[in-house]
């Protein structure tokens, strides 16, 4: 049953709307990190800063992460 549902989760997503769910998400963390940032800080630029360094890094941890995962075939549906 569960293969069943993977295989149609699969199926119902478009490649481009994955793709803006992907960065529709990227654009909801980043504006908390810099919202955080600023009531911490107090500073627009410092915010901005860790804002940018934040999108940067979190963006090549999960390419790492998924490239990381594609090498594991652990739970997988053939």
């Amino acid at each position: 049953m569960l293969q069943r549902f993977v295989r149609r989760w699969d199926l119902n997503e478009s490649p481009r709307r994955s793709i803006v769910k992907t960065i529709s998400w990227r654009l909801t963390g980043s504006g908390s990190t810099f919202l955080i940032s600023w009531l911490i800080s107090s500073d627009l630029t410092i915010a901005g800063t860790i804002a940018v360094i934040q999108l940067i890094a979190n963006t090549i941890l999960y390419y790492l992460h998924e490239r990381l995962w594609n090498k594991i075939n652990w739970q997988r549906f053939q």
